[in-house]
């Protein structure tokens, strides 16, 4: 049964009979495997990727080895411990006690202590433990922890069944990439991110018992890209329905929104003020597809609507268009947007009101 066509009811429905189906495929793992200790899921209201490089909080093991180091610590604050005891207690045949201890101490975070025996053993230092603390407060940010789980599982998806062969998703509770900041992953947060990837059309639900998933076309595409899932929906799309017409600017912009198009004229002696409506209500629009924080989201529609009042007057103030045009671009440049709309955002802001002041 493909994703397509699915409203919001049905993305609920599929979920819940997928973690009714990965709670009977770990039920039986468990018979066959007592060592192994059941993973029970549960289902929610369906909600809203691994970041690159060698972030610690997504790293194989090195999260989890830190988190256990810490462990020991604070029971024996003075030893060194041999990181051996790690890679046995988790049975990770293939992995080189040593190395890990010389990764971590390549961070800074551990000290080995080079003996005779030539054991991995390890002490945290300041800096391991500070980056402890740091990996716990990781743990409890959900918007993180969402995106690390859809790009994990994608990632694994592709690595296990890139043929677009079905595959029960309680599996994944078996790779590393199921661990974020060294913290296991839950059952409801691989529920909403199977939901984020069908929607997007990177994953269909096959009608199976147990349910299980399999990757598109277009989610090999994303996995083959090597960003995040979030980079690659954030994509302009051709479908997407989107041009902003600039004066003084060649060709057209597209970015990631939908239903709406846009001409404006700017002139770069003086500010238009119908084009600054036609900005203030293209960037309020914009608002939702930026997935804002809270606070920067009000902050942001504000701003806009104050765009828009003072342009209506018919002799607006350029000094306060100028402003608050220059804390939106402030906002659009942060950190916090991701994706081309932003920087689309940005330009047209400028473009619209020229000689932005430093934000």
């Amino acid at each position: 049964m493909a994703r397509n066509g699915f409203n919001q009811r049905d993305f609920d429905k599929w979920a819940k009979g997928l973690v009714k189906g990965m709670n009977k495929s770990l039920e039986r793992a468990a018979r066959q495997n007592p060592s192994r200790v059941p993973v029970k899921f549960e289902a929610s209201t369906v909600g809203g990727a691994v970041p690159g490089g060698e972030a610690i909080e997504s790293s194989t093991y090195l999260a989890r080895l830190l988190m256990w180091l810490d462990a020991h610590a604070q029971q024996h604050p003075a030893e060194y411990v041999d990181v051996t005891r790690f890679v046995q207690e988790l049975q990770l045949d293939d992995e080189d006690p040593t190395v890990l201890a010389l990764q971590l101490e390549q961070r800074g975070l551990v000290d080995i202590a080079r003996n005779l025996a030539s054991t991995p053993d390890v002490h945290l230092t300041d800096e391991g433990r500070v980056a402890v603390r740091q990996l716990k407060k990781l743990q409890k940010d959900r918007a993180a922890r969402l995106r690390h789980t859809i790009d994990a599982f994608l990632r694994w998806l592709y690595d296990t069944a890139g043929d677009q062969k079905p595959v029960d998703p309680a599996l994944f509770f078996g790779a590393p990439g199921s661990y974020f900041a060294g913290d296991e992953i839950c059952g409801t947060e691989l529920h909403q991110a199977l939901s984020h990837l069908a929607e997007h059309d990177l994953i269909e639900a096959v009608d199976t018992d147990p349910a299980t998933v399999a990757i598109t076309p277009q989610g090999v595409s994303c996995a083959l890209a090597g960003g995040s899932v979030q980079d690659h929906t954030n994509q302009p799309r051709p479908g997407d329905n989107i041009t902003f017409h600039i004066g003084e600017n060649t060709g057209n912009i597209a970015a990631n929104s939908r239903d709406f198009t846009m001409n404006a004229t700017t002139n770069k002696s003086e500010i238009d003020p119908a084009a600054v409506v036609m900005l203030a209500r293209a960037l309020r629009q914009a608002a939702p597809v930026l997935e804002l924080p809270e606070d920067d989201a009000i902050e942001f529609t504000q701003l806009a609507t104050r765009l828009e009042t003072e342009a209506a007057t018919g002799s607006p103030d350029s000094g306060r268009l100028q402003r608050w045009g220059s804390s939106i671009v402030g906002i659009l440049n942060s950190p916090v947007v991701s994706g081309a709309l932003g920087s689309v955002l940005a330009a047209y802001t400028g473009a619209v009101l020229p000689g932005l002041p430093p934000a």
